[in-house]
């Protein structure tokens, strides 16, 4: 049985995080993922990156990625044990975005004191990416115990 989660609680989690990993396509359909570093602002992830970096001429190229979110899991007072991660998976849209087109808010956000550096923007860019179709999930909304039936936590949610 797949546990049906809100788009809500996935976007609580998915904002709670700063890491992911976006999976591309080359343009010699080659597969390629990347470890990124993200924000969100109105139900998309942002990332900053250099303008020459190849996961922007990749996506240039194709702009359709899957991304996922790994969420560190503990046992609280016991941190060697080894629990894996819970995730969050989803298809979805990417596009390029000049730094000089972007608001100053999801500058700092992504930059920090960098976006203060007119020189550092001008070799930089954002990669906007829109979540498309459904959430899947892995250890969302469940106790560590519940973790480990993969039938208890295993979740979809609309991307909404």
């Amino acid at each position: 049985m797949t546990l049906q989660l809100t788009s809500e609680q996935v976007w609580q989690a998915i904002e709670k995080e700063l890491f992911a990993v976006i999976g591309m396509v080359t343009t010699r359909q080659e597969a390629r993922t990347v470890g990124v570093v993200y924000v969100t602002q109105g139900r998309k992830l942002y990332v900053g990156t250099g303008k020459d970096t190849w996961k922007v001429r990749h996506i240039a190229g194709n702009p359709h990625v899957s991304v996922t979110i790994p969420i560190v899991k503990r046992i609280p007072f016991m941190p060697w044990v080894k629990i894996p991660a819970a995730t969050i998976t989803f298809s979805g849209v990417a596009r390029v975005l000049p730094a000089a087109e972007t608001s100053p808010e999801l500058l700092r956000a992504l930059f920090r004191d960098m976006a203060d550096d007119p020189a550092r923007l001008a070799d930089s860019c954002l990669i906007e990416i829109t979540p498309r179709g459904e959430f899947v999930t892995y250890g969302v909304g469940v106790s560590l115990m519940q973790m480990r039936d993969p039938a208890q936590a295993r979740g979809r949610a609309a991307v909404a």
